[in-house]
């Protein structure tokens, strides 16, 4: 019989050149720091890494950025299918439409399958916000704007001006740190449809079903919702010692990889500081800590990278249904990564399964089974 571990935990289930997660390589993008590439990359140098496996030259990111720039708008066959959406659908179902709908119109050439990719890359905060702006003001909204990057591009379309500087630079960070996190589920999930030899569109839709969850990545709008029940660190400190007592779920803190710390935490909670002193008010950042504190004294569990990232989202006025999505925006990247890699050396991933359930039961004709009592 084979061993049996709880949600395959500690089971390597491949080989991977993408990215390395936990141990003594703590995280690193093929083989660089996460630490250096916020400090000192873009988003779109970090794209291009994942997907096309080497840092750009500034001629290779100044080409990258202006093919995402061309790649930005949206169909107006899509626009159509976004506006026909229901107004209370979460945005992550958006997206999951939006990127079937396109891949119908747009369907993936396998001999030039970075192309799709990055229509993808560059579609996302188009396809995210002219949804919004539509169940909203019921107004259509432009897909297009002159942002070099793809942070600047989303907080422009989301609020309809340029970014503050400091907000373009802590969106970039925060999509340099989501876009990739070795064989976590949804990136597992477009593993497992790749190698059944399906096409890169469903790859994604099914990855973007599995990072729903709140236990994935919808992790980020359950913790927004905790920190917004508390009005002063105090009151945050007794109501998450009551939920702990009452053996309440709290979302955002532990992880399956890390055993002491989540690297990128580190990285976003500097971040979401930064963004309430601009504000001029660390009340909600100092909930935040109140909470972190109190699962760390009465549970040693440490705050992921959804924590902080929550607040920090919040700091620049981005709505919590729209939390997650911005983790599609950027994992779109590791996604894709993994995607071409399974491709490059495929094999069905197919486990195996332990049975338990009843053996050797007679087959009894219709007409003799019992009613079954509910």
């Amino acid at each position: 019989m084979s061993k049996k571990v709880g949600g395959l935990a500690g089971i390597s289930a491949g080989e991977t050149k993408i990215s390395s997660a936990g141990g003594a390589h703590n995280l690193r993008y093929r083989g660089y720091s996460i630490y250096d590439l916020c400090e000192h990359a873009c988003f779109e140098e970090v794209a291009y890494l994942l997907v096309y496996g080497t840092l750009p030259t500034q001629s290779d990111l100044n080409a990258y950025q202006k093919k995402l720039k061309s790649l930005r708008d949206l169909p107006q066959a899509l626009k159509d299918v976004l506006e026909k959406i229901p107004a209370d659908t979460h945005p992550m179902d958006v997206l999951r439409t939006a990127t079937s709908f396109l891949g119908n119109i747009e369907p993936e050439n396998t001999d030039a399958a970075t192309h799709s990719v990055d229509r993808l890359i560059a579609a996302f905060p188009a396809m995210l916000c002219y949804w919004w702006h539509f169940k909203e003001t019921g107004k259509r909204t432009q897909c297009v704007t002159d942002a070099e990057g793809t942070a600047e591009h989303f907080l422009t379309l989301l609020h309809g001006q340029k970014p503050s500087d400091t907000h373009r630079k802590m969106m970039d960070i925060s999509l340099i740190l989501y876009a990739e996190h070795e064989f976590n589920a949804s990136t597992f999930t477009a593993r497992v449809i790749t190698a059944t030899m399906s096409d890169l569109h469903s790859a994604v839709c099914g990855a973007i079903g599995a990072l729903r969850g709140p236990l994935h990545g919808g992790a980020n709008e359950m913790a927004m919702e905790l920190i917004e029940k508390f009005k002063t660190p105090a009151e945050a400190t007794v109501g998450v010692q009551e939920m702990l007592q009452n053996k309440d779920l709290i979302m955002g803190f532990g992880h399956r990889v890390y055993t002491e710390a989540d690297p990128r935490n580190r990285v976003i909670k500097k971040c979401s500081k930064q963004l309430a002193e601009e504000q001029g008010n660390l009340n909600l950042y100092e909930i935040s800590e109140a909470i972190e504190n109190v699962m760390w004294n009465e549970k040693k569990l440490f705050p992921n990278l959804d924590f902080y990232s929550a607040s920090a989202y919040h700091f620049m006025g981005i709505p919590t249904g729209m939390f997650t999505p911005i983790f599609v925006m950027s994992r779109i990247t590791g996604w894709a990564a993994h995607i071409l890699e399974q491709r490059g050396n495929n094999k069905l991933i197919r486990p195996a399964a332990d049975y338990t359930g009843p053996e050797d039961l007679e087959y009894l004709p219709i007409e003799k089974r019992q009613v079954q009592a509910s």
